[in-house]
């Protein structure tokens, strides 16, 4: 299955290790670090120009997405008895 994080960007579920919501970036300063590492390395993978909600991580990047972690938690889910679901 595929999560569509935004812009033209779209992965395989199973590529997702976290999903990490923007806002904790200003409170939990151990986030902050980790951010800035993933920039600083070339990990951070920009996918949109819109306001970033939720970081979308994965072994091979980070993408800073426009939609919320709540959203993206929900189309990472497989779908219930087989059935689609559209969000």
């Amino acid at each position: 299955m595929y999560i569509h994080l935004g812009g033209n960007k779209m992965i395989r579920s199973t590529e997702v290790v976290a999903i990490l919501d923007a806002g904790t970036r200003r409170a939990p300063h151990s986030l902050t670090p980790f951010l800035e590492a993933a920039q600083a390395s070339g990990r951070m993978e920009t996918i949109s120009h819109e306001e970033v909600k939720s970081y979308v991580v994965t072994k091979e990047a980070i993408y800073p997405s426009p939609i919320s972690s709540t959203t993206l938690m929900k189309r990472a889910q497989p779908p219930r008895n087989g059935s689609h679901r559209s969000s």
